[in-house]
């Protein structure tokens, strides 16, 4: 049985008394998730997951969790303390010092939220439904000046929240269509690369997301190409059946030529062969600029393809 209400979020005094002070974080920052914001996401899990007894799911679903960490890091427990699983979980959470090990079991935990925790009629006695532990959770990441949020099932950097608001998360509400589901898996999987600052990577899988999208319009359309077509190919068919108006080429070929630009081996199957005797060095302001440009690109497109008749 699911007993469920909105937590709300309050605007305390210290809250707004640092604002006034011009104390609230006004940039983002990726280094650091503080330890109040650890311990505000274990009050999430607790209302989320609700009672932790051992006739709930609680307890197998944070042994799962557990277990999977510590397969993915080669270890046998989280913690030295023989405690049960929810508690290992915090405490490993509280006290790592690895941010991206944070990050990762924040993901985890809200995966398993999204997932498990929403499509379970049984199980888990909540006081908050999953909607609300992650609005929370990104809301409490913006409170702290923390430059991530949980979106579309996975922890993504986010380097400017109006870009975010406005372009990235239509962008991924647009992709999860089970029409778009190979151009979701790489546009998310740009940003993961960006977050572990493998910027090749991230411009690959973005012009791969955007090449993706115009070759689910060309077959939803029936505008014949091959599947083995470029970015370049694939925009000269969609230029040629008025999808974009013709002044637009060189705005997309900008667009290509910028997400081409950092990994031209790759593009060309030619990733074997190395990178020379330069290595090729990809700036993160250039793969932030990609990943927005993508997603904005993206957005027109479906746009425009909606509008077509």
């Amino acid at each position: 049985m699911r007993r469920s209400r909105i937590l709300s979020i309050f605007d305390l005094y210290s809250k707004r008394s640092k604002r006034e002070r011009g104390d609230a974080p006004e940039l983002f920052q990726y280094t650091k998730i503080p330890e109040p914001l650890r311990v505000q996401i274990i009050h999430i899990w607790e209302t989320t997951f609700g009672e932790r007894g051992e006739w709930t799911q609680v307890p197998k679903t944070f042994q799962d969790i557990h277990d999977i960490l510590c397969r993915e890091y080669g270890i046998f427990r989280l913690t030295e303390k023989r405690e049960k699983a929810f508690e290992q979980v915090a405490n490993f959470m509280l006290q790592a010092t690895d941010t991206e090990r944070v990050l990762d079991v924040i993901e985890l935990t809200f995966k398993t939220i999204d997932v498990i925790v929403r499509n379970s009629s049984d199980g888990f006695f909540c006081l908050q439904t999953p909607d609300d532990a992650i609005s929370e959770l990104n809301t409490r990441f913006l409170e702290h000046g923390v430059g991530y949020q949980f979106e579309s099932g996975q922890i993504i950097r986010v380097d400017s929240q109006l870009m975010h608001s406005e372009v990235v998360k239509p962008t991924l509400r647009f992709l999860l269509s089970q029409q778009f589901e190979g151009a979701n898996e790489e546009f998310l999987s740009a940003h993961e690369h960006f977050r572990h600052q493998k910027y090749k990577e991230c411009l690959n899988d973005c012009l791969k997301a955007f090449e993706s999208i115009l070759k689910s319009i060309c077959k939803k359309r029936g505008w014949a190409y091959d599947a083995k077509d470029t970015a370049k190919t694939l925009l000269e068919i969609v230029f040629q059946q008025n999808l974009i108006p013709a002044f637009m080429q060189s705005h997309f070929a900008a667009l290509r030529s910028t997400l081409e630009a950092g990994v031209p081996t790759v593009r060309n199957k030619l990733s074997g062969h190395g990178q020379g005797a330069e290595p090729i060095d990809v700036p993160p302001y250039i793969a932030a600029y990609a990943l927005h440009l993508a997603a904005t690109n993206i957005l027109l497109l479906a746009e425009a393809d909606k509008a077509k008749q």
